[in-house]
């Protein structure tokens, strides 16, 4: 089994505010182990826009801090899971 689960992060911290995340830390999770990670910023990019940029990496699963519903529903129209409320590096 294998997908990518990305988390919203600024300084190797889960980032609160999904909509404003400067950059998301990208796991390729492959047999339940990570194989690779890679940080991707997010640019001008603001709540609309993160979900496309997430589908178009692949994205299968978000962890994050806080999210709206409108966010969780892009998101949700991409089939991508959130996980929301997450804290910690």
């Amino acid at each position: 089994m294998t997908y990518k689960l990305a988390v919203t992060c600024e300084n190797d911290q889960v980032f609160q505010h999904f909509g404003k995340t400067p950059e998301f830390a990208v796991f390729e999770i492959v047999d339940h182990r990570i194989y690779g990670m890679s940080k991707v910023p997010t640019g001008e990019n603001g709540h609309g826009a993160l979900a496309g940029f997430l589908k178009e990496r692949n994205v299968d699963i978000l962890l994050c801090g806080g999210i709206g519903g409108g966010a969780q529903a892009a998101l949700a129209e991409h089939g991508i899971k959130v996980v929301g409320g997450v804290s910690g590096n």
